[in-house]
């Protein structure tokens, strides 16, 4: 397949938020679906992650009568750290119940603490119901470190090889850095190609004066380009609750990032939850209007690569 297909199906920071004038643009926090050369990569476990499970689920029953007969759900979730809103979701991806399902889990460990045990601690066990060791599914959790891509060959499992590995035509291919101007423990930026084309996903991250350099290196010329946006300039340097060093960059920073690293499509991503439909609406005709390139993420917009 030379699908290369993004879904976004949680576009929110900090915490879900479930109201009225949070309808148009969406609550769920973050998760974007990537369907690329016949794998369903998941970019984040937000809240966002539950209606992927569901329309697996769907599928997965659909696919037969007897659950013995079923096509099995296979994806590999790629995490940019561990922070709560990245993986509220989690737990309440039906798959991950399904003893056919296979899951790679990929991420950065944290305070010299493997993915695995920082999932075990925060995710299971004490703040749900089961211990990882409990999940039905086929659960493969791997840290992840910067001298390091994982490559999907087709009709294989992703696995890790060395970052400067060169894809042949029908690999995936993902490459990854960690940016530490995300507090507590930095964050990972992903990268992923397919036959020349190649979206980066770069949440929780904050820019600096001029531009994070080593992330437009990073970058460059993708073509599509996901990037944080919680707040807009006047909330980022309020005097009063000013918002610098919280790790998230403006819509401003953005679209400068869009420019330096000549990415042909830009995403707002990532509100800060109290931004409503009225507001996101303001911000929209201020950035979007006559620049078909740049849009702001809500629940269901897709792009076909």
């Amino acid at each position: 397949m030379d699908d290369f297909k993004v879904k976004f199906r949680g576009v929110r920071g900090s915490f879900p938020v479930a109201n009225k004038n949070f309808m148009l643009y969406g609550g769920n926090t973050s998760c974007v679906e990537v369907n690329v050369g016949g794998n369903l990569i998941i970019l984040d476990a937000g809240t966002g992650i539950v209606g992927v499970g569901d329309d697996l689920m769907e599928k997965y029953i659909a696919s037969a009568v007897s659950p013995s007969e079923r096509s099995f759900i296979s994806a590999t979730i790629l995490l940019s750290h561990i922070h709560q809103d990245h993986l509220l979701g989690l737990t309440f991806f039906k798959p991950l119940h399904i003893k056919s399902t296979e899951l790679n889990i990929f991420g950065p460990s944290s305070d010299n603490r493997s993915l695995l045990t920082s999932l075990s601690d925060l995710v299971f066990g004490k703040t749900f119901p089961l211990d990882l060791g409990d999940i039905a599914c086929g659960l493969n959790i791997k840290d992840i470190y910067e001298e390091q891509a994982i490559i999907i060959k087709k009709g294989q499992k992703p696995s890790l090889v060395s970052a400067d590995t060169k894809a042949e035509d029908e690999d995936v291919l993902i490459n990854f850095y960690k940016s530490f101007v995300h507090p507590q423990d930095g964050v990972m930026i992903y990268r992923i190609t397919y036959k020349n084309k190649s979206i980066v996903y770069a949440t929780d991250k904050e820019c600096y004066l001029g531009g994070d350099k080593k992330f437009i290196r990073f970058a460059k010329n993708c073509d599509l380009l996901i990037h944080d946006a919680q707040y807009t300039t006047e909330d980022y340097l309020n005097p009063y609750s000013p918002k610098q060093g919280f790790g998230h960059s403006t819509f401003d920073m953005a679209v400068e990032t869009m420019k330096q690293t000549n990415a042909k499509n830009l995403v707002f991503f990532h509100y800060d939850p109290s931004y409503d439909d009225e507001k996101l609406g303001r911000i929209k005709e201020h950035y979007v209007s006559g620049n078909k390139n740049v849009q702001l993420a809500y629940e269901g917009l897709e792009f076909d690569l």
